[in-house]
């Protein structure tokens, strides 16, 4: 009985990830980095690992007595092996550990169940997400099984161990935080411009102008509440990364945010979500965390991308506290259509203006 590994067989490990996502391996004794799993009714294996988590697919055929078998093994160790029952096709789940530091989950399927493995494709959705679909498996009798949440809970700890309060976001400008009045200057630097229109997805709907329309708002709103703001750019000019960052430098802000919206292949409309990022220290990583709470208030359903250390120029080389937020995928079918409209750009402009206050209201 051949054991093929995905790197022989026809199991293809495809991450869609963007090029300056880092690929990260965990120490030999770290917590398994399989967050959540669940094989729904239609015959699809869905994945929550950690950030950027290296895994390895395999493929094992059936004989009369016994099924196929599928199984993927994760960095880090799992605490506790168990079994789980399946139903139709699938005989048993297992989760173990074949190896000190490792974690493996196992998909048995019954005997006489035909797979073809060149049609297994395990494909990673986003930094963090990972879809295996069987194709061509008989779906009669399967019920959906899993464990732990698909969606990482948006009130619990985040990047670096940072924690904060979540708290809702306002309908309207007269529900925002009160902050010290004249304390408090914010840089607002909107992606993009002008002749570079950044990402441009579903119906040509252009990054550029996104981000300039929902900054230009925050701005708005910041000021009336008495934050003194600093624009990088007011209007589609292009405005290179480097006086971005003297801007910020020579402003001496409190807080920088630079605002952009995602992309992906226009052949990938499943992947949305929204994400922010910061460079190291914890300060920006807890006004990344409040940014990336508020913008998933306002947008239920996408997928939350987490908040996550990133090397972009302009929070990388800022002196000040730093975020770079991903509100959606242009790309996305879910994303796409709502940063299109003028009523979900209010609400994510309200959404940052609110992450940005919550986090000044902790500014000593």
């Amino acid at each position: 009985m051949a054991l093929l590994p995905f790197r022989y067989s026809s199991l293809v490990l495809a991450m869609a990830l963007q090029a300056s996502t880092l690929l990260i391996s965990l120490p030999a004794k770290a917590a398994s980095a399989l967050a959540a799993w669940r094989l729904n009714a239609s015959g699809e294996l869905l994945l929550r690992t950690a950030a950027g988590a290296r895994l390895q697919a395999f493929f094992e055929a059936g004989d009369r007595q016994r099924g196929p078998r599928v199984w993927i093994d994760f960095p880090g160790e799992l605490s506790r092996p168990r079994s789980l029952r399946g139903s139709g096709p699938v005989r048993e789940i297992r989760l173990g550990k074949p190896s000190t530091g490792s974690t493996r989950l196992v998909v048995e399927f019954q005997p006489g169940v035909n797979l073809d493995p060149g049609q297994l494709k395990l494909v990673g959705t986003a930094t963090n997400r990972w879809k295996l679909s069987f194709k061509g498996l008989p779906t009669a009798g399967l019920r959906a099984i899993g464990e732990g949440s698909l969606i990482r809970a948006t009130s619990g700890s985040w990047a670096g161990g940072v924690r904060i309060q979540p708290s809702r976001t306002p309908v309207n400008a007269s529900g925002l935080p009160n902050v010290t009045r004249g304390k408090y200057r914010v840089v607002i630097d909107p992606g993009h411009g002008g002749p570079d229109p950044g990402a441009v997805g579903i119906r040509g709907v252009r990054e550029s102008e996104i981000v300039l329309d929902i900054s230009l708002q925050v701005a708005q709103l910041l000021e009336a509440k008495g934050v003194q703001v600093i624009m990088t750019r007011t209007a589609e000019v292009d405005v290179d990364l480097p006086p971005r960052v003297a801007i910020a430098n020579r402003a001496g802000a409190s807080a920088f945010v630079s605002i952009h919206a995602n992309a992906i292949s226009m052949s990938r409309p499943d992947v949305n979500g929204i994400e922010t990022f910061f460079y190291a220290d914890r300060r920006s990583a807890r006004l990344a965390a409040h940014l990336q709470q508020q913008m998933l208030n306002v947008s239920p359903g996408s997928p939350n991308r987490g908040v996550k250390r990133g090397r972009f120029f302009v929070i990388r080389r800022t002196t000040m506290p730093a975020a770079l937020v991903e509100m959606g995928f242009v790309t996305g079918n879910l994303d796409s259509p709502r940063l299109a409209t003028s009523s979900h750009r209010r609400r994510l402009a309200l959404a940052i203006a609110t992450g940005i206050l919550d986090y000044l209201k902790g500014v000593r």
